[in-house]
């Protein structure tokens, strides 16, 4: 594993760091924004950033960055924040967001899973588009297309929708939805899934309110498969009743 960290915390990189030597990972400190050419040309699996190092800049460096680089895995792991701020930097497109002060253990964990996320999707892009419906599901754009025209998804609902699809027509529960794409056990009471998916198949029914893809199964889960509906002119199924919660991240 290749990381970079852009932190100037003595005290987090000395401890991290001493981490990263154990595991056996290749980690460079950079003390500032770096041009998104020079990330490339590291070779890195993920980028670790302290929002706060860069000021003002933060949230355009962020999406240069994501956009510059759709492969590389990107954990914030900064201070205290805001529900707004850490929603704002996912669909930036970061992959995850943990507080700091936290435990080196759990952020390498994080970091392992965003990396996991990243070569699934990269096995999908050798792989070619998948078509389901007017749908075009398109790993190397880390987006979805009907006729021509993109759904405008966050990274984490295209991850979301990537594995719904892959999972060819079975039913998968949300417990292994979450671990799979969040990349950590589920907390008891945790409705991120269940909000993701709303605004998910929301997306996609607006875009193609002719057919119908995720489909709940109570209690247990989520389906895709592309159903035509009986009658085309039907509206998309609402947003549930059920109001959001604070999402995971």
């Amino acid at each position: 594993m290749k990381i970079a960290v852009i932190d100037t915390d003595s005290g987090f990189l000395q401890v991290f760091g001493k981490r990263l030597e154990r595991v056996g990972w290749e980690h460079r400190v950079l003390a500032s924004a770096v041009p998104p050419d020079e990330l490339v040309a590291m070779r890195l699996q993920a980028l670790v950033v302290d929002l706060a190092v860069l000021g003002p800049q933060a949230w355009e460096y962020l999406e240069r960055v994501a956009a510059a680089l759709p492969g590389l895995g990107i954990v914030v792991c900064t201070g205290g924040s805001t529900v707004a701020q850490r929603v704002r930097a996912l669909r930036l497109g970061a992959d995850d967001w943990l507080a700091k002060p936290c435990h080196p253990e759990e952020l390498i964990a994080r970091i392992e899973a965003v990396v996991r996320r990243r070569r699934r999707t990269e096995g999908r892009v050798e792989a070619g588009p998948m078509t389901a419906g007017e749908l075009e599901i398109r790993a190397d754009r880390f987006q979805a297309f009907v006729g021509g025209g993109s759904v405008d998804l966050t990274r984490r609902e295209f991850e979301l929708l990537e594995l719904l699809s892959d999972g060819e027509g079975r039913v998968l529960e949300r417990e292994d939805i979450y671990r799979r794409v969040w990349g950590y056990e589920m907390a008891r009471g945790d409705r991120s899934v269940d909000v993701f998916v709303r605004k998910l198949r929301h997306k996609l029914e607006k875009a193609s309110p002719g057919w119908r893809y995720i489909h709940t199964h109570f209690g247990v889960g989520y389906r895709f498969a592309a159903e035509a509906r009986d009658d085309p002119a039907a509206a998309p199924e609402s947003l549930d009743a059920e109001p959001d919660r604070l999402l995971a991240v």
